[in-house]
């Protein structure tokens, strides 16, 4: 009986979809995350919105630009959420939708409720939709797709090699409880006190990077209030003779170049290296043409830029596998304890991270530099990354980073980059200063995670 109906189903399909985990959701659990509940699909809250598109260029005015990275995960917030006018990609226009949900990965739980319609520009990954408030309160849905139950079923809709990503199509057959709108309406006002003492944790912190960033301004004076309106400035006065080398042809940012050079690197109290004398810098390797990362566990794993956070920490249980096979091929370009790996290609360029025990000798994708420490008896490999997530070496790539279609960060340049020198002692002084406020972190991203919980039993009490 069972072949049957599943023979059916995947004759019916709007998408030839053969993967076991998708038909074990769609022909088995028919979209079903709650049983024994008056289910009723997505579609019925959700209807997708047609944003509209903003072509690659110049925008009339600026405006807020809103990334996969801006979306905090659990909270229906944005974060470091920037202005802009230049975009490098075709973008689309929010302001249509109540909630926007990402293609990409959205069982990351990054999306966000636009119920007020603000403008931003967003990503072409981000899908708005509206909400049928008759069926559904907004922040009700929002913690409903949110939950943990929901966000591990997204991953059987899931498809793709390097980028998984959940057809808007599949989204919309997922099904929720029906439950009427009074109660969700009565679970909302418990929820909003709840929200507000997640709201006051949330800012009595800080972020990694806001914490690494302060640590290296504090140790060497970083000036960068003064720094940042000579960025904003388009025209600067430079000699040829600054930049006619071998640079001027691959259109890196001479702007930002004549601002490190004349306002950073002089410096007084401050000595730099160059990473080439520190590091031997490898890259990583594309699977072979027409194979897949698998989501079956093998013995090999292979490492992708999204695999990457923006803290410097890996998304350890998301990483896909590959066969024996092409491990074979690639299997000399791996990342070994204490490597750093350092993203050099697509809008997340300068993402770096110390590789863990756990993911030593796994291959990395071509989308990595590695970053080998040539005599960690003088470096010691967390300072070197810390110093790579720093403002310092973050406005160096951007530097040099090439300005063509997809932004690209050559290996030769990732040695030219300077970082602080300093002996064994200060480096220990500032690791120690920058994790002793991350444990202060840490604290309240627990009681923060603690509220989270409340909230997923409230939902969860009125399913029930």
């Amino acid at each position: 009986m069972y072949k049957k109906v599943a023979v059916n189903r995947f004759v019916s399909d709007e998408f030839m979809r053969l993967d076991s985990k998708y038909r074990i959701f769609s022909d088995i659990e028919r979209f079903e995350i709650w049983k024994d509940c008056n289910n009723i699909p997505l579609s019925k809250v959700l209807r997708e919105v047609n944003s509209t598109k903003v072509k690659k260029g110049e925008l009339e005015e600026k405006m807020p630009l809103v990334e996969l990275q801006n979306i905090e995960r659990f909270s229906n917030n944005l974060v470091d959420v920037e202005f802009v006018k230049d975009v490098g990609s075709d973008k689309v226009v929010l302001n249509k939708g109540d909630i926007v949900i990402p293609k990409l990965e959205p069982r990351k739980g990054q999306f966000f409720l636009n119920i007020n319609h603000n403008e931003y520009i967003g990503s072409s990954e981000l899908i708005e939709y509206e909400i049928n408030q008759k069926l559904c309160n907004p922040l009700w849905l929002y913690y409903l797709l949110v939950n943990d139950k929901l966000l591990a079923k997204l991953r059987n809709l899931e498809s793709g090699k390097a980028h998984q990503r959940v057809n808007p199509d599949d989204l919309l057959k997922v099904k929720i409880p029906n439950i009427p709108l009074p109660i969700q309406n009565g679970i909302v006002e418990q929820i909003k006190p709840i929200e507000q003492e997640i709201l006051a944790l949330k800012k009595s912190k800080s972020s990694k990077l806001g914490i690494v960033h302060e640590v290296f301004n504090e140790e060497f004076g970083f000036d960068w209030e003064s720094i940042t309106p000579l960025i904003e400035n388009r025209k600067h006065i430079a000699k040829f003779t600054e930049i006619a080398n071998d640079e001027l042809k691959f259109g890196v940012s001479l702007r930002l170049r004549y601002i490190f050079r004349h306002f950073i690197k002089p410096m007084p109290n401050i000595k730099w290296k160059a990473l080439k004398k520190i590091v031997d810098v490898k890259g990583g390797k594309r699977l072979p043409k027409g194979d897949a990362i698998l989501e079956e566990e093998t013995d090999y794993k292979y490492i992708k830029v999204e695999d990457l956070n923006w803290d410097g920490s890996f998304d350890i249980e998301n990483i896909k596998f590959i066969s024996q096979a092409n491990h074979e091929v690639i299997k000399q370009y791996i990342a070994e304890t204490d490597d750093i790996l350092l993203t050099i290609v697509g809008a997340t360029i300068g993402k770096c991270g110390l590789v863990p025990e756990e993911l030593s000798d796994e291959n990395i994708s071509e989308n990595f530099a590695r970053l080998i420490i040539k005599d960690k008896n003088k470096w010691n490999p967390q300072y070197l990354c810390y110093a790579i997530m720093s403002k310092c070496s973050q406005f160096q790539i951007d530097e040099y980073t090439g300005k063509s279609s997809q932004g690209k960060l050559a290996i030769f340049r990732v040695n030219k980059i300077l970082i602080p020198d300093v002996d064994t002692d200060k480096q220990m002084e500032i690791i120690s200063k920058i994790e002793q406020r991350l444990y202060a972190q840490k604290e309240i991203d627990d009681k923060i995670e603690s509220k989270r919980q409340e909230i997923e039993r409230l939902i969860e009490s009125a399913i029930n």
